[in-house]
């Protein structure tokens, strides 16, 4: 079935199509970002039983939140076709690559050290998805994205738990429908079509021996230890495992990493010998004390090997006569042997116990050496505010924006947007943690798009651009004093956000709509993506909530009119300001006098800042 547009997203290509259903690279036709839409099968989404897993299991498919992970970012149904919304994992030809056409790619099989890399990220994904009680159940090659990172390769996991969504049973029998129809001859079949079958039949190779039963029971984690061994030998041998297979020991001859144990463990037919966690068990099993595996010989080398031990001759010495036993006879008496014999006196080690010692030697402690790198920041273009009077709060908004009055400031510069993800991960890695000198938290991790995986810090693919959320205040002032700056005050930030006009409600004008700021939606979105306000600065309205400077007290105005040059809020309080909407907050939060407010401790979703400095 051909789409052209499906909801709000306009198709641009298909992608490949699957027992899961189609894919496609499609553009949202307002915000004119591309996603990748995964449009499942039409006779599926008729079936009942199949709409109740859906509607009750998919909430705990897009709720994973990990850097190796496919982030679904909306689940929709149109014109009864359930479809999933997700990153558009592909290459600059609007390909998906995936690891199959990697390694094709690149031609051989990776190194151990690359390919032991690439199996940690994805043994990393699947334990986080075990322990949120989520099975994949369909883990192979081309559901395994590759992305470029400055890291290196990246690797993205898809299609988690549709296996169970659709049943296990009815997933096996499409595959196998599938596979048939895609070998079936014939002579106009392309050679794309070829190759399809060719993947589908490899599929099988990955699914553990209780998933091809065809029932419906319900699979654990151990199917997935079962799909990870199939793809450790795939990426290490460049072959699927089938049959009487070698194993790495006998290939790579240089390696001190035991992955015949790891490949052994993950392939047993018992699920229950299995490894319950993949991270632990590359950890624990790679480390063991390795053996080469047992050379099996073929039939023809067994034959060879018989033949020559018949052929061989046994030759006795020239001059050796060969005599005939002596005949003993009948009820002839026994005679003694009266020839001496003589005892040998066994040898003794003078020291028996000298095998069992070792030299006990304390060898020297030397720190290992690190380099220390100097971390430079990526600093954002700042716009001047000239000084002068401008008119804050307003007499129609809540009790605490009364009454409206004008302050006189100094001129100053703020930055054209907030901070990003990029920008705070460089601040991150100079401060070695997400907690300040004062052990105050500078950020919560879960509550942001930056990851820590085995001490590295990654952004979510697709988020770099993105402004930094999850941020305290205490986070947010640490970073400004990193690069030299400082946060606006609140009569700076909302003289920034009115701009020169006076009449203005929202930073766009009197009204502000959806296609002018980021707000009453589902994310965040990249900076600058929606026009500037009068002042040239992007995202004054929406997208995250910006901390100030200042404490919070709900009657500060009052104050504020009598000393309105360059007021800098309350000496103490509870709160600290934060000022501009959000990307789910509604239109009326938007105003330019609008004021928020929480603990500098407080970490969300939707906070994040931007930065200023005074102008000399």
């Amino acid at each position: 079935m051909q789409l052209e547009t499906i909801s709000d997203y306009i198709i641009q290509k298909p992608l490949g199509h699957g027992a899961f259903g189609e894919v496609y690279l499609a553009e949202h036709r307002f915000i004119k970002r591309p996603f990748v839409l995964k449009v499942l099968p039409e006779e599926l989404c008729a079936d009942l039983g199949f709409i109740r897993r859906f509607e009750a299991k998919v909430a705990e498919i897009a709720a994973l939140d990990h850097p190796h992970i496919a982030k679904i970012h909306n689940v929709s149904s149109h014109d009864g076709r359930y479809f999933l919304v997700m990153d558009p994992i592909v290459d600059s030809l609007g390909e998906t690559m995936n690891l199959d056409r990697y390694l094709a790619l690149k031609g051989k099989s990776l190194d151990e050290e690359e390919g032991e890399t690439l199996l940690r990220q994805v043994a990393s994904a699947l334990d986080y998805a075990h322990e949120m009680g989520v099975v994949h159940g369909s883990l192979k090659l081309t559901n395994v994205l590759v992305t470029s990172a400055e890291e290196g390769v990246n690797l993205l996991l898809s299609d988690f738990g549709l296996n169970r969504l659709i049943g296990e049973g009815v997933s096996f029998l499409r595959l196998c429908e599938m596979a048939a129809k895609a070998l079936i001859p014939k002579p106009a079949q392309s050679e794309r079509s070829v190759q399809i079958g060719r993947n589908f039949v490899r599929s099988f190779s990955f699914l553990a021996p209780e998933q091809k039963k065809l029932d419906d029971e319900p699979l654990d984690a151990k199917v997935d230890a079962y799909a990870f061994g199939v793809l450790t030998y795939f990426v290490l041998m460049g072959k699927i495992p089938e049959g009487c297979f070698d194993l790495p020991s006998r290939v790579l001859l240089d390696s001190g990493k035991n992955w015949d144990l790891l490949i052994n463990r993950c392939l047993q037919t018992n699920p229950h010998i299995r490894p319950q966690k993949l991270i632990q068990a590359l950890n624990e099993y790679l480390a063991a004390p390795r053996t080469v595996s047992k050379e099996i010989l073929s039939l023809s080398e067994v034959e060879g090997k018989l033949d020559s031990i018949l052929q061989m001759s046994f030759e006795f010495p020239r001059g050796a006569k060969l005599q005939a036993s002596p005949v003993v006879e009948e009820n002839a008496p026994l005679k003694p042997v009266l020839k001496p014999q003589e005892i040998a006196r066994p040898e003794y080690e003078p020291d028996p116990a000298a095998v069992f010692h070792r030299d006990m030697l304390v060898s020297h402690y030397e720190p290992k050496k690190t380099e220390i790198k100097e971390i430079e920041p990526i600093l954002t273009d700042m716009i001047v505010v000239p000084g002068g009077s401008y008119i804050r709060g307003s007499n129609e908004g809540a009790r605490d924006e009364m009454p409206r009055h004008p302050v006189t400031l100094t001129s100053y510069a703020l930055d054209v947007h907030p901070v990003t993800n990029e920008q705070f991960v460089r601040f991150l890695q100079a401060m070695g943690g997400e907690k300040d000198h004062n052990n105050n938290d500078i950020i919560r991790l879960r509550d942001s798009r930056i990851k820590r995986t085995a001490g590295k810090l990654t952004i979510e693919s697709g988020y770099s651009k993105h402004p930094v959320a999850g941020v305290t205040w205490y986070g947010a002032v640490a970073y400004a004093r990193w690069i030299g700056k400082r946060l606006p005050t609140e009569a700076e930030w909302e003289a920034a956000a009115n701009g020169p006009q006076e009449i203005f409600v929202f930073p766009t004008g009197s009204e502000i709509e959806r296609t002018q700021a980021n707000f009453f939606s589902s994310d965040t979105t990249p900076v600058m993506s929606y026009p500037p306000n009068a002042f040239g600065l992007f995202d004054m309205a929406g997208n995250v909530y910006e901390w100030c400077q200042d404490w919070y007290a709900y009657n500060y105005y009052d104050a504020s009119c009598v000393e309105p040059d360059n007021p800098q809020g309350p000496p103490q309080g509870v709160y600290r300001v934060l000022r501009g909407g959000c990307w789910k907050s509604l239109k009326d939060d938007l105003r330019c006098a609008h004021r928020h407010r929480n603990n500098p401790g407080a970490v969300n979703g939707t906070y994040g800042f931007r930065c200023a400095a005074d102008v000399v």
